[in-house]
């Protein structure tokens, strides 16, 4: 799905299966009511406090196929480009990433469904609008090519190429618009180019999307506009 130099791509997928691009090492994993601690007690006691909920009973419970944003249509992504999660309890939303596919909405959701690509976003919107959500918002996708980023955010893949402005419909905004404004509602999250930013502005990332044809201030005031409209 395009060069490492732009979209979602397999920035999640390099180094570990957690789609951080960097060796986790000394981490305190809970597996079935046994601890192993390796490194530091700060990294144990920090693990232990985000995974209580994987005790017996205290999972929340899930529905095959809920939909996060009542506008988007399901259709999962491969289970080998996410980690099992039970945000925000575990970690707190703060974040949405915006990205390119460069590529199709169809290639978008054939990558994000192959489990050796190693990486998917949460939504992918396609030019009319449309939205078709790939992972519950409850989980971690390895989309951002951070582990910290990826814990903390959802990422909305768009249909087209940055280097064509043309790909960015204004059906295309305004589905996307729509969907941050509810993700920003939900968490709390401010719609501010903070809060809401472009792959490329994630640490550490190879990746220039959404590219300089991206019209940010028409963007955000349509997530603006479409708060408004939720009040």
């Amino acid at each position: 799905m395009g060069s490492k130099a732009s979209g979602t791509g397999g920035a999640g997928g390099s180094g570990t299966a957690d789609g951080s691009g960097r060796r986790v090492g000394r981490r305190a994993v809970l597996l079935g009511g046994g601890v192993a601690v390796l490194g530091t007690a700060a990294l144990a006691r920090e693990e232990l406090a985000r995974a209580w909920w994987r005790l017996p009973g205290m999972e929340k419970k899930r529905v095959e196929g809920e939909l996060d944003h009542r506008a988007a249509e399901w259709t999962s992504a491969s289970r080998a480009n996410w980690r099992r999660a039970d945000r925000p309890d575990d970690y707190r939303i703060d974040r949405v990433v915006i990205h390119v596919v460069q590529g199709s909405y169809a290639t978008a959701l054939k990558v994000f469904k192959d489990p050796g690509h190693g990486a998917a976003a949460h939504y992918v919107v396609r030019k009319d609008g449309h939205v078709a959500q790939m992972i519950r918002e409850l989980d971690v996708a390895f989309h951002a090519g951070n582990r910290d980023m990826n814990e903390r955010s959802i990422g909305i893949e768009h249909e087209g190429f940055v280097d064509r402005p043309q790909d960015f419909t204004a059906a295309m905004y305004a589905g996307s618009a729509r969907l941050t404004a509810d993700i920003c509602a939900r968490y709390g999250i401010p719609v501010d180019r903070e809060h809401i930013i472009g792959h490329v502005e994630v640490e550490g990332t190879d990746h220039t999307d959404p590219g300089p044809h991206w019209d940010w201030d028409r963007y955000l005031t349509l997530v603006r506009e479409a708060s408004k409209a939720r009040a």
